[in-house]
């Protein structure tokens, strides 16, 4: 499809310039100026700042399937990348109806106004259902979003800029989206009325060594939560340097980008990491390197998983939870070698959801069990970590669930 598309606004200002010559014309929202990224769906009802802020979504534009988007306003406290001054996230937004005016009690700005200090170029008054059709059928494209208050664009500048971005595949964002240098996190999950509070120096009971390729601040509260001081450490830090820091168990976290790109430096160090024998947890991207490091494969998916609403089976339980996700890559399960065991396999198309190393505390999962945005189905895998932490210490478990 190359001519304009049929579920546009008669003002626009600002379009979507998809690569194949698509123009969807719309109103413009948050930030003025265009982006090249690509075009991605995420069907959570709930949760759109969290969503916004995960640095998994670098180099993406968000289209909302849920129509109406901006109810509770954006605040200061569900922000989830680590340093919003650098403001890591979605470039782009694609909403259906205008934004909602805020009416929540936590609200501190119209979400509108947060898209414009964030530098996010929305889009509103198409028909997101027609484009999230379009993705199911095509998949994700690449695409230029672009916003002008006066309306101007020049559409087939657009169209070969769309055309000339390379896309994800073989994009390493890690390096954009990690922290500069190394910090220490020992704020707590947050509880509805009270906020969050810090882990006393008497209750941090185990260390974590988080390698950051784009961490969200929910899953180092509830590693704080379960009395872990956590140290976060940059995406190129050598596996000398971590275990030099003597950490009871380490993370390696979700991300943007190609985990193919990223691993050319991060499997290396992650090889190494597995052979010191401490317990290792991955997440997201930090799942798909662990595959990596472990002889399986990943490849670019049609369409990826975007959403609050996911199924996903626990084989090791035989129970089926609910769970966040947010990836365009997957491990091919097909190619997990001898001694690599499957975990977790999504209900909706049978692609892997999780690993584990046989005989090594080693295991990772691709959705997001920390719940932000989403449900609290998957958190028992934090315990799960701290069990092998426990374990290795000689300490009796902790229940799960």
């Amino acid at each position: 499809m190359t001519a304009t598309a049929p579920w546009t606004t008669p003002k626009h200002t600002a379009m979507l310039v998809l690569a194949d010559g698509t123009v969807i014309e719309g109103k413009g929202i948050g930030a003025t100026g265009k982006v090249q990224a690509e075009v991605c769906f995420n069907t959570a009802l709930t949760g759109y700042e969290e969503i916004l802020t995960d640095p998994s979504y670098l180099g993406q534009i968000v289209t909302f399937t849920f129509p109406h988007i901006g109810n509770v306003g954006t605040n200061d406290e569900d922000i989830e990348d680590l340093t919003p001054a650098a403001r890591h996230g979605a470039v782009g937004v694609i909403f259906k109806a205008d934004i909602t005016d805020p009416s929540n009690y936590r609200a501190l700005k119209h979400l509108d106004a947060w898209l414009k200090a964030r530098g996010i170029i929305g889009l509103c008054g198409i028909d997101t259902r027609a484009l999230t059709a379009w993705i199911r059928e095509h998949g994700m494209p690449n695409a230029v979003i672009a916003h002008d208050p006066n309306g101007v664009f020049d559409i087939e500048a657009l169209k070969a800029e769309a055309r000339a971005w390379s896309g994800l595949e073989g994009l390493d964002l890690a390096k954009v989206a990690t922290s500069g240098q190394s910090s220490t996190w020992t704020e707590k999950p947050w509880v509805w009325n009270e906020g969050t509070s810090t882990l006393g120096d008497a209750d941090a009971a185990y260390h974590v060594v988080a390698m950051d390729f784009g961490v969200k601040r929910n899953i180092l509260r509830l590693f704080a939560g379960l009395g872990c001081k956590v140290t976060v450490v940059p995406a190129t830090t050598t596996a000398e340097e971590v275990l030099a820091m003597k950490p009871d168990g380490i993370f390696l976290s979700n991300g943007p980008g190609d985990p193919a790109a990223t691993g050319e430096y991060a499997v290396p160090v992650i090889r190494k990491l597995i052979d010191s024998g401490l317990p290792l947890f991955g997440i997201c991207l930090g799942h798909q390197m662990l595959g990596l490091a472990l002889g399986a494969k990943t490849s670019k998916m049609h369409q990826g998983h975007h959403g609050a609403n996911h199924p996903v089976k626990d084989h090791t339980t035989g129970k089926v939870e609910i769970v966040s996700m947010n990836h365009g890559f997957a491990v091919d399960s097909n190619s997990l070698p001898e001694g690599v065991e499957e975990t977790h396999v999504s209900l909706f198309d049978g692609t892997n959801c999780g690993l584990r190393l046989v005989g090594k505390p080693v295991f990772s999962v691709q959705h997001h069990p920390e719940a932000s945005p989403g449900p609290q189905d998957s958190h028992y895998l934090f315990r799960r970590f701290i069990n092998l932490v426990r374990e290795r210490k000689g300490e009796p478990a902790l229940a799960e669930r």
